[in-house]
């Protein structure tokens, strides 16, 4: 698996994410399975409201469960090394065009869990400081076209 398709995440992230997926696989799949049933003994589908609102929930939740899935299978726990290289779980202080930002770079799963903002390794900005160390510059092109340059000032483990 290439390092790209790894998401860090904290051991609180992934616990949560977790039991997500246990309600979504057992007792939410149950509860909407019972709805659809309910409103199918209801009589005429085209009409009932019921039945096509629990259709797009369970749509829904078979579309969180395979994400969650997908992420938990391809997931980091932990710390990353304090080796000052900028990767997941790293909090960055960056000069982003003149202005000094503090961030994590990691996974919006981890977003609920801080207060500190998260950018992921795949947005603009944290594909262009991945893998920089501390002293590097890197530049990226902003959604209006903008060239932003970057400069990192320091790249720390985050701590939760």
């Amino acid at each position: 698996m290439a390092e790209n398709d790894v998401t860090w995440l904290t051991q609180e992230a992934h616990d949560r994410l977790q039991a997500e997926l246990a309600h979504l696989t057992g007792e939410g799949r149950t509860d909407i399975t019972d709805r659809i049933a309910a409103a199918r003994d209801e009589g005429d589908l085209k009409e009932n409201g019921g039945y096509h609102a629990a259709r797009e929930e369970q749509a829904k939740n078979e579309a969180r469960i395979r994400e969650l899935t997908e992420k938990l299978r391809s997931v980091r726990i932990g710390t990353p090394p304090d080796d000052g290289v900028v990767e997941q779980g790293m909090v960055v202080t960056a000069e982003v065009a003149g202005d000094e930002m503090v961030f994590l770079l990691g996974s919006r799963e981890i977003a609920d869990t801080t207060d500190i903002d998260v950018y992921s390794e795949k947005s603009p900005l944290g594909a262009a400081i991945l893998g920089k160390k501390i002293g590097e510059t890197a530049a990226y092109t902003a959604p209006n076209g903008k060239d932003i340059s970057v400069s990192i000032k320091d790249a720390k483990p985050y701590t939760g």
